[in-house]
């Protein structure tokens, strides 16, 4: 039996949540990454600890805070509405937002890993012969660690597939608008009738983590070695 409409919305809009989280975490885990390596500032250790909250603190802690955070009386909740015309909060950009957030960590690891790894001798060259750090980024320090930032892509997608806490707190669980797969899954867990419906859900979500986590077990495998 194929799925409805109702599981065909949920899975495509996991799809979009998870690949708009990664698009929003990615250039940030690279940012801060680049901070941390370049040179020691107070506030490091403190920083460091904000970046890895997420892996210890509960999901739906870590949306009760970003609905204080974003909610349509917050300033950027009234923010945002001014510009897109429309709430963050209780809407799918609440999901992309709480995704990002959760799965941040896991994106910033191999991000910072690959950067650390890159040989500076190649920076060196590249600075001493004239060349800017923007383009020596692009040319040099680039191409050595996409490998490693491709992973931490794969690796926050994955995670923003299986996100529920912070997901259902920011944005809710409104059907053909804020449910992803996993609220689906809960949703249809709790109805009668709902066992067939959690399975087919179930399966699609399997499928697409593992694929997901075999991307990112082959991109590590590809990482330059020493």
């Amino acid at each position: 039996m194929g799925l409805s409409a109702a599981e065909w919305f949920a899975v495509r809009l996991s799809l979009q949540v998870s690949l708009a989280a990664v698009v929003l975490a990615l250039p940030l885990a690279v940012a801060l990454s680049l901070l941390l390596i370049r040179r020691p500032f107070r506030g490091r250790v403190l920083l460091e600890a904000v970046i890895m909250a997420p892996l210890v603190v509960p999901p739906v802690v870590t949306g009760y805070l970003l609905l204080l955070a974003v909610g349509p009386h917050t300033v950027p909740g009234t923010i945002f509405r001014r510009i897109f015309g429309g709430d963050l909060a209780f809407a799918p950009a609440g999901a992309v937002l709480a995704a990002a957030v959760v799965s941040f960590p896991l994106v910033f690891r191999p991000v910072r890993a690959a950067l650390e790894g890159v040989d500076p001798t190649y920076v060196n060259v590249s600075r001493s012969l004239g060349v800017g750090r923007v383009r020596t980024f692009l040319r040099v320090v680039l191409p050595m660690a996409w490998p490693g930032m491709l992973t931490g892509a794969v690796l926050g997608f994955a995670r923003s597939l299986g996100e529920f806490g912070a997901t259902i707190m920011v944005a809710g669980n409104i059907p053909f608008r804020t449910t992803t797969v996993p609220l689906a899954i809960y949703g249809a867990f709790h109805r009668p009738d709902g066992d067939t419906v959690a399975l087919r859900l179930v399966l699609v979500s399997l499928a697409v983590s593992l694929a997901a986590l075999a991307a990112s077990e082959w991109l590590a495998r590809r990482r330059p070695r020493a």
